[in-house]
């Protein structure tokens, strides 16, 4: 099975001194979870919230170290406290997914994963773990259909169609066939993402419209200026989870208009364009009235007249 990781922390209540304070504290304890240190990683971790208990990001780290550690009952325990003590965040139920999977709890690991999705439809992560784990109920059912009727000669192929798809796959590094269902992809470290090589046809005044474009939508959503928030996105727009247009528009508006205080700050941002397309990738930092956010997303845009449109939004890639 495949084994990827995305790469997205959650952080709640952050700003000034006492955000650059804590931000230390991640990064340390991010640090010594990519050196393979995670008993140091665990005891940062575990000095960190005797002051703090309820933090969520570092609850999610924790978790994280739990999973590294091999000791699952503990991790799934700590990703389950978070979903009741937080359930707008979709990462713990992420996780939560990936550990009910590997003890091939495939039920739980679709209650888990649907869940996330209904906190961020645009969690492209949880979608891709969801078609696993939909493959891995499908090739169960499968077996069993086979074990129980040899003879059925429809059911066959269907079996053979699914390892079929995960054939071109690569295989682990313990040796587990290809022809299996993949491992969902599990929420942890926060890594930067590799910035993509620019496109030839890429020119620098299509590079700096595009930019404008993506800043004037933060801008927008920052201050809720619904009429250019939603401006911004183009008429091909696919809002996630196929959900209606005017649905997703009623939603962002009832989302975001009652809010007193809005920032959508941009960083790490990375653009490719080919002619009259365009992918633009970012670190984005939401703070609303009690919440701050911390992700990963990606925009893709169109140039349709002089304008630069999304047509297309994720998060976590």
């Amino acid at each position: 099975m495949r084994q990827l990781a995305l790469a997205t922390v959650v952080a709640f209540g952050l700003g000034g001194p006492a955000a650059w304070a804590q931000a230390d504290d991640y990064s340390e304890v991010n640090r010594l979870v990519r050196a393979g240190q995670l008993n140091e990683a665990m005891y940062k971790a575990d000095q960190y919230l005797a002051g703090k208990p309820r933090d969520p990001q570092m609850r999610f780290l924790k978790g994280v170290i739990q999973t590294e550690s091999g000791k699952t009952t503990d991790a799934i325990a700590t990703f389950a406290k978070l979903t009741e003590d937080y359930p707008e965040l979709p990462e713990p139920y992420n996780n939560l997914a990936v550990l009910y999977a590997g003890q091939s709890q495939f039920d739980k690991a679709r209650a888990a994963l649907e869940m996330a999705i209904r906190t961020n439809p645009s969690y492209a992560t949880a979608h891709e773990n969801l078609g696993d784990v939909y493959a891995k109920l499908a090739s169960q059912a499968y077996s069993k259909a086979l074990q129980l009727d040899a003879g059925n000669a429809g059911v066959a192929p269907k079996l053979s169609l699914i390892r079929n798809l995960f054939a071109v796959s690569t295989p682990s590094s313990n040796g587990t066939s290809p022809s299996a269902a993949p491992a969902p992809r599990a929420a942890s470290v926060a890594s930067p993402a590799p910035a993509p090589a620019p496109a030839p046809t890429a020119s620098g005044d299509a590079q700096r419209d595009v930019e404008a474009a993506v800043m004037a939508w933060a801008n927008a959503w920052s201050s809720r200026n619904m009429a250019s928030y939603l401006g911004a996105y183009g008429p091909n727009f696919a809002p996630p989870g196929g959900q209606a247009r005017a649905a997703w528009e009623a939603e962002r508006r009832a989302r975001i208009e009652p809010r007193s205080r809005i920032g959508v700050d941009i960083s790490d941002l990375s653009i490719t364009v080919n002619a009259d397309r365009a992918t633009a990738r970012f670190r984005q930092d939401y703070t609303s009235d009690n919440l701050d956010i911390t992700s990963r997303k990606t925009l893709e845009l169109v140039k349709i007249g002089t304008r630069w449109l999304i047509v297309r939004e994720s998060t976590g890639s």
